[in-house]
């Protein structure tokens, strides 16, 4: 004979429900605004044209092959790690469609490692606002290569959980493309800084709330893992 659950916990199990759904909701608004802004951004640029976004605050190092060829593979294929990784985080999507999360993950991966890192440690190099920016974005593109080669090591271990840790500090480090820009609005709308001290402060801005915010999902998973543990009733002995 089955018991009926009390009307309290069906409540808090619906209240739970809506409320992973909302969140899943406004994460999927976000991500969908913020790739379609870029593909607005990636666009612009397909033109080649030397005076438009930010080339025009470049202009001293258009001249420098290296660096411009380094510009345009960040800017175009960062598209596709963003839109890799967007699929990567959906339970669903894992359940139903299995080899392609595999397949977008390697595309991630190999993007990250393979093609934005180079190019992303060159054009830390000629970063605007000296050396504060270029640290930034040293230690940003290092990090999202490291975090990256770790979820890749993980998951080959079979340590699901830590693989999935590392692809979140990984890909709150791939939504920089889009926090940098918020932030640079946000700057130069509310302050009167000098160009040179936003661009250091935004290079900071741009993923180190990324990453703390990153980190608080992790351990607020944790957390709730341990506590469902400690519910689960105890064998006796």
């Amino acid at each position: 004979m089955s018991q009926e659950r009390p009307a309290g916990s069906l409540s808090r199990d619906g209240t739970a429900a809506f409320t992973g759904i909302f969140k899943t909701f406004i994460g999927f608004l976000v991500l969908n605004v913020g790739t379609f802004l870029m593909l607005r951004l990636v666009v612009m640029y397909t033109a080649l044209d030397d005076h438009v976004g930010f080339l025009q605050q470049k202009q001293d190092y258009l001249h420098i092959k290296v660096w411009k060829a380094a510009f345009y593979t960040h800017v175009f294929s960062s598209l596709l790690t963003l839109l890799a990784g967007f699929t990567q985080f959906s339970s669903d999507f894992l359940k139903k469609h299995r080899r392609l999360h595999r397949l977008f993950g390697r595309v991630y991966a190999w993007d990250i490692l393979a093609v934005n890192f180079p190019a992303g440690l060159i054009m830390a190099i000629y970063a605007n606002g000296h050396l504060p920016s270029k640290a930034a974005f040293l230690i940003l593109d290092s990090l999202w290569f490291w975090f990256t080669l770790k979820a890749i090591i993980e998951i080959k271990r079979g340590n699901v959980q830590a693989h999935r840790d590392y692809m979140l500090r990984s890909y709150a480090l791939t939504l920089s493309a889009l926090s940098l820009r918020t932030w640079k609005i946000i700057l130069t709308s509310l302050t009167s800084l000098p160009p040179d001290i936003i661009y250091m402060m935004d290079a900071w801005l741009g993923f180190v709330p990324n990453l703390l915010f990153a980190e608080w999902l992790i351990f607020r998973r944790g957390r709730g893992a341990l506590t469902v543990q400690k519910r689960r009733p105890q064998p006796r002995r």
